[in-house]
């Protein structure tokens, strides 16, 4: 109750410190193009509400919520206060009107996630608590605001789902193959939305350097003292640009499995967006509102990004990205540059002039050997 008897929803708590709130604010605001299009498009369809909400009695999600009650601590005023109040400061910034329950797990590895078909539940994990300080924490429990104003909690539920299906049906050959290749476009989806909830945890925090550092933390644990914040953006640039096409390979088969991009891309990625046109002038309170959600045009989300991946392999440094700018540019010799590309993996070829000892006296074949 307030000082002047009238009950307290929680809005009324108000940031510990002055941020800029957005009031109406459409989780389009923030998006990453390609998570943008997907939901655009989805929101679009006829019965989409009616369907997940049937296949919800097919997903585990009672069993989760009553998991999380039974073992779990849920987060109050009378339990972890102080995530208790970032939270509703999130939800306050961010005017997401029902404030989803929120609970930490016992679980020594860094983590949250927000899941839920009918009902967002946001889980922070111990480790998680223990690693970041009060700004970096306030940055993630922004990031899961967010997955819930977009509505990401539904695919990360389904694609939980499915994981744990496709596992069970890997002896049937046919049947596996199908899931796995929702999984992948799943995960595929999932990581862009990971980059859209890590602006809406800059949008919460409004402190980059704190959501920088938090990253870092992730990647490189409780060690802030020995990182530096340049150098690791440095590391994703060098990620980025490295390396033959052997590496572009190996990089899209690392991240293949992956439901999050990797930390030294987030990071890239969010400074990216933090010094973005679009970033100012959502700061200036320029933005769509959630009222003009059901006038979003689909074509035109799925053009932005279209245009967000092409920008994307045009800019990138990576090898096979620059191989594919250069076959669709015409560029020639473009045979050349595949073979040059991939010359680790052959031996060198011998001398014309027959084979020779090396160092060790060896013969050509110990050579083509001391190569594989």
């Amino acid at each position: 109750m307030s000082d002047d008897g009238r009950e307290q929803t929680g809005h009324e708590r108000v940031p510990s410190r002055q941020r800029r709130r957005f009031p109406g604010i459409s989780s389009r605001a923030y998006e990453h193009p390609a998570d943008r299009s997907a939901l655009v498009a989805l929101r679009k369809l006829s019965g989409f509400d009616t369907v997940f909400k049937a296949l919800s009695g097919l997903l585990p999600e009672r069993s989760l919520r009553l998991l999380f009650l039974s073992d779990s601590v849920r987060v109050s005023e009378r339990q972890f206060a102080h995530l208790h109040d970032m939270l509703l400061d999130a939800c306050y910034i961010l005017d997401l009107e029902k404030v989803p329950p929120m609970y930490v797990t016992q679980d020594p590895q860094p983590n949250a996630m927000c899941i839920g078909l009918d009902e967002p539940v946001i889980v922070v994990t111990t480790g998680l608590v223990e690693l970041l300080d009060e700004e970096e924490m306030r940055a993630v429990v922004g990031h899961e605001v967010g997955h819930a104003l977009s509505g990401h909690s539904v695919y990360r539920t389904i694609l939980l789902f499915l994981t744990t299906l496709a596992l069970k049906v890997a002896w049937i050959p046919l049947g596996n193959i199908a899931i796995m290749a929702l999984v992948t476009a799943l995960r595929e989806w999932f990581r862009k939305s990971e980059l859209s909830a890590d602006r809406a945890g800059l949008l919460v925090g409004q402190d980059l350097r704190a959501s920088m550092r938090g990253l870092m933390k992730m990647a490189g644990g409780n060690h802030l003292h020995e990182m530096n914040v340049d150098a690791f953006l440095e590391q994703a640039e060098e990620y980025e640009a490295g390396g033959d096409l052997r590496d572009s390979v190996l990089k899209i088969l690392n991240v293949l499995p992956r439901s999050h991009p990797f930390a030294t891309i987030r990071a890239a990625e969010l400074k990216k967006w933090a010094e973005s046109r679009d970033h100012q002038r959502l700061m200036d309170g320029h933005y769509p509102r959630r009222s003009e959600d059901k006038d979003a045009s689909v074509s035109d989300s799925f053009r932005e990004s279209a245009a967000s991946y092409a920008s994307d392999v045009k800019t990138s440094k990576d090898p096979l990205m620059k191989l594919v700018t250069d076959l669709a540019g015409g560029a020639g010799d473009i045979g050349g540059r595949v073979r040059r590309g991939f010359d680790g993996f052959r031996s060198p070829a011998p001398p014309k002039d027959g084979p020779q000892d090396g160092p060790r006296g060896g013969s050509e074949r110990d050579g083509e050997r001391d190569g594989e």
